[in-house]
């Protein structure tokens, strides 16, 4: 922890003989004496003026190097690109696999713009694989790279900006700018620019723990991230019962593996479950009774972010629930409909051996490309032409939207639709406003009954 101070002495240059550095230049911080020595009197003369100036306008000195403030950040200073792989490693370890792809993701884009000239860059499509698949990459930091990866990455080392240059708010504006792009050039999503702006002002906190910036100046810089529409559900996406019950039948009737995730997708549809969280359930978190309502006992996930990102080497991490503690667990009743399609799946598939009750043939994790084929093929069979063109239910995750706006629309309150389905009730809110809106109808009759007196 480096220690401040502005006691300060500054006492006039020493000639010494005998010596090939003869100038020397004596200051003290606090008791701790210091001192300096040059070939030349201009020099030793420049150093003093230095110092003396600091003192005048009020910097702290570092007591163990004698310092001011200003020099010692420069003396400290390293690179963007250096900085940016010692943020990833602070945060790597205590980062699930996912998030360790979204830190890359970031710390690529704006690394690519903290450059002092484009002159010599490689194609933008390598310096990305550069980027996110090694340099930000911890997993990958001790394998050797690719030839090409490796020129790329030392062209970075010598043209990346110095980590100081980020206290011009200029410069913090080019990588705002930046995190607003895909590599095509059109316009990321807001959801997509909101994190990569969060995790950009993290990693300037962190130069700022690091004292290689004084302050964080991503607040004081005016800028705001293009204008996009609030990021709802569509509900042209969304099925409803009817369609719903036609694609988990399409899905029953296709093939073997087609029966074997009628009831994974059934979860999704009825429980409002994520993918991921379908992936790891297990039957002792399953209460299926032979009449009435059960219940789904979801404590985790197992999204697919690629084995380089995992600390086990599978494609799979494992995970606590999205935004909640490692040990939180999220209760979902679930209809009769759902309790009978998991009860026949235990009777015909049995569970694997550490009790999920959803696996491959050779036992291993259900994997998005697998049931992804499932569903488009369901989709041909169950849609329209019309209906297959368009949006509706265009991706299994539409069956989670058909759950929560199915209990929206049966008139569940939003703070309960909000528990089930995992996330808060201002993301409810945000989401699924025009679920809500449908409601205005009979909100306003309700309305206009007590205003007259009716019960």
């Amino acid at each position: 922890m480096t220690e401040w101070t502005y006691d300060v002495k500054i006492w006039a240059i020493r000639k010494r003989d005998s010596t090939r550095k003869p100038y020397q230049v004596r200051w003290g911080t606090g008791t701790r004496p210091h001192s300096e020595s040059f070939k030349t009197s201009g020099l030793a003369e420049s150093r003093r003026a230095q110092l003396i100036t600091a003192t005048r306008a009020g910097e702290p000195f570092d007591v163990e190097s004698g310092l001011p403030k200003s020099l010692l950040a420069k003396e400290r200073d390293i690179s963007w690109y250096e900085h940016a792989r010692n943020y990833i490693a602070m945060k790597w370890d205590h980062s699930p696999a996912s998030t360790r792809r979204t830190l890359a993701e970031a710390m690529a884009t704006v690394t690519a713009a903290m450059v002092k000239d484009t002159k010599g860059m490689a194609d933008p499509r390598v310096v990305r694989t550069a980027l996110y698949s090694w340099a930000f990459n911890k997993n990958r930091w001790t394998k050797e790279p690719p030839d090409e990866v490796v020129k790329v990455l030392t062209w970075f080392e010598l043209k990346s900006v110095p980590t100081s240059a980020l206290a011009d708010r200029m410069q913090v504006r080019t990588a705002l700018d930046a995190l607003t792009k895909k590599l095509d050039g059109t316009t990321a999503a807001a959801s997509v620019i909101r994190r990569k702006r969060a995790i950009f002002h993290n990693a300037l906190g962190y130069a700022v723990d690091a004292e290689l910036l004084t302050e964080n100046p991503l607040p004081r810089v005016q800028w705001k991230a293009p204008e996009q529409v609030e990021e709802e559900v569509d509900p042209a996406c969304v099925p409803e019962p009817a369609q719903a019950a036609k694609l988990l039948a399409a899905v029953r009737d296709q093939s073997p593996r087609g029966r074997h995730l009628m009831s994974f997708f059934g979860c999704m549809y009825y429980a409002a479950a994520r993918p991921a969280e379908v992936i790891g359930l297990r039957l002792h978190d399953c209460d299926l009774p032979r009449r009435g309502w059960g219940k789904l006992r979801l404590r985790e996930t197992r999204p697919r972010s690629g084995s380089a990102w995992t600390d086990s080497g599978e494609a799979h991490d494992k995970r606590g629930l999205k935004h909640r503690p490692r040990k939180a667990v999220r209760e979902v009743p679930i209809p009769p409909e759902l309790v009978a399609l998991l009860r026949w799946h235990v009777t015909a598939y049995g569970t694997a051996p550490d009790g999920r009750l959803f696996r491959t043939q050779r036992g291993g994790l259900i994997q998005d490309t697998g049931y992804g084929e499932v569903w488009a093929e369901a989709r041909t069979r169950a849609l329209t032409p019309a209906q297959h063109a368009s949006a509706l239910a265009k991706r299994p995750y539409d069956l989670r939207h058909a759950a929560v706006s199915t209990w929206l629309s049966s008139g569940v309150e939003p703070q309960l639709v909000a528990k089930r389905a995992g996330h808060s009730v201002a993301v409810l809110f945000r989401v699924y406003a025009k679920f809500l809106s449908d409601g205005d109808e009979a909100a306003n009759a309700k309305i206009s009954a007590l205003l007259e007196g009716r019960s």
